[in-house]
């Protein structure tokens, strides 16, 4: 039982896809903790070469947000695009993991999803927040054609 714990905490805490922080601006100021702050990460998706994703989303400061602990608000934009040759490696499937971020101690993440435009020929990405027992509505979505590249 106690080797199933450990697997479990393993596997929920680890991520699939590094994101790279790009940058943060500061929300609130709090004197002895960390700001609340907009956070900046890029991304590449894995099974798509040639697309890389930047998002935006909130993070919490505070004595919570300094321990690891604090629950961050479902508020997320997304942006993707083709920066290269487009190469599908392997079979994609409509809303396909891309990317996750934890945003709660245990039970929230902020995920994005990819689907397929089959009759415009394009990717769409989708970011939205979930908890296990209640997500939010709040979404954001980017879209990518997939064009020749010369």
């Amino acid at each position: 039982m106690r080797n199933a714990i450990i697997l479990f905490f393993i596997l929920y805490f680890s991520a699939g896809v590094y994101a790279e922080e790009i940058g943060s601006v500061s929300t609130k100021f709090n004197l002895l903790t960390p700001n609340h702050k907009i956070v900046i990460e890029a991304f590449d998706d894995p099974k798509v070469e040639g697309v890389a994703c930047h998002l935006s989303r909130a993070k919490k400061g505070g004595l919570k947000g300094a321990v690891g602990v604090a629950e961050d608000t479902s508020d997320a934009s997304i942006a993707c695009r083709q920066i290269g040759p487009i190469v599908i490696k392997g079979k994609i499937k409509d809303g396909e993991d891309v990317f996750e971020k934890r945003t709660s101690l245990l039970f929230k993440k902020l995920q994005v999803v990819r689907f397929f435009d089959k009759k415009r020929n394009t990717l769409i990405y989708l970011a939205y927040s979930d908890k296990i027992i209640e997500g939010s509505p709040k979404n954001a979505i980017s879209t990518v054609p997939i064009m020749p590249w010369h």
